[in-house]
């Protein structure tokens, strides 16, 4: 009886990365505005702007850097994921060799770098996984195009665009925000807040369907929490002079306190502990609740290595392993969108 020939396996874990040290911080804004996801300009007039803006931004941003030790706990938290991710798809194939490989997009380990150590690694299959649940241009797009660019080796190529709407996500997600819930005492009555990173509306008018798919995602949360929630979607983290999508989570944090609304707050769109959620969330935003004189705020953590979530991110991903192209979870259809790649 013949066997299938053992497979070799890369999976690309993609995240935004972030400044390990201080002097790392500039040069991590640097990148990030340099990128023409970002800021989209012709290079002679993007790359002096990029140096400008991560020159002004840097103390700010070192600052809040500092209150997490001075550098971004992204990389370990990831590299946290990509161990639970690789036992969890292992056990899915076995007699396959399957490693992950972590590719940042602004800082180490960076792009090009990880795509020469796949390409040491010989995969038959690869797999970009981007850690963003939701696609958009400035993420996912973003990071899958910096790959091709710099990848030179072999094997097949698939990708796991995106998972809104994917069932283990969802009850991962509608867990813990009970669990955060109840060890807070069940503090009533309080508005659910799904608190997104924001983007300009122009990106999203352009045909990007983060907004709708963040927006999938949150119903989906609350049709899984089942009637009684009061529940709003959110964006945070604005910056710079454009026009964002909205509301604004420190808005709707002010504007639920003046209702005599206790505040239960999750990161939906982050699936790690980092810069937005233990800066923006827990201190400035936990701030802004205080004092609006917020009945209480309760923050729900990122799903991190939660068994549930990694479980099912495991199932998408051998799913996408077995079909060709660019795959989701299956639960959602970017209809209408000219971004979307599973629509091209």
């Amino acid at each position: 009886m013949s066997t299938a020939h053992p497979r070799r396996i890369a999976v690309v874990l993609f995240n935004l990365g972030g400044p390990d040290g201080p002097e790392a911080v500039q040069p991590f804004l640097f990148n990030l505005f340099n990128d023409p996801a970002i800021i989209n300009l012709p290079g002679i007039f993007r790359t002096p702007l990029a140096r400008l803006i991560s020159r002004r931004r840097a103390p700010f941003a070192q600052g809040n850097y500092d209150l997490m030790g001075g550098g971004s706990p992204l990389l370990p938290e990831t590299r946290k994921q990509a161990e639970a991710l690789i036992a969890a798809l292992g056990a899915k194939l076995p007699g396959d060799e399957v490693k992950a490989f972590i590719a940042m997009r602004y800082w180490h380990p960076l792009t090009a770098d990880t795509a020469a150590d796949v390409a040491a690694f010989a995969p038959d299959e690869i797999l970009l996984l981007p850690l963003y649940p939701q696609f958009s241009t400035t993420t996912t797009g973003s990071s899958v195009a910096a790959w091709h660019r710099a990848y030179r080796g072999g094997g097949k190529t698939r990708t796991l665009c995106c998972w809104p709407a994917g069932e283990a996500f969802v009850e991962a997600h509608a867990r813990l925000i009970e669990t955060a819930y109840a060890a807070a005492g069940r503090p009533g009555p309080a508005r659910l807040l799904f608190s997104a990173h924001g983007l300009p509306e122009a990106v999203i008018k352009a045909g990007d369907p983060y907004q709708k798919q963040v927006e999938a995602t949150a119903a989906a949360v609350a049709a899984r929490l089942g009637p009684g929630w009061d529940w709003k979607v959110s964006y945070q983290s604005r910056v710079g002079p454009l026009k964002w999508i909205g509301p604004n989570t420190e808005d709707e944090i002010r504007l639920a306190a003046a209702e005599g609304l206790a505040i239960v707050i999750t990161p939906i769109a982050f699936v790690s502990e980092h810069v937005e959620t233990l800066v923006e969330l827990d201190i400035e935003y936990g701030e802004v609740a205080h004092k609006a004189g917020c009945q209480a705020y309760v923050r729900v953590p990122a799903l991190g290595t939660d068994p549930g979530f990694i479980a099912g991110l495991a199932e998408a991903a051998a799913r996408a392993l077995a079909r060709p192209g660019a795959d989701s979870d299956g639960s959602f259809r970017c209809s209408g969108s000219k971004k979307c790649p599973r629509a091209a």
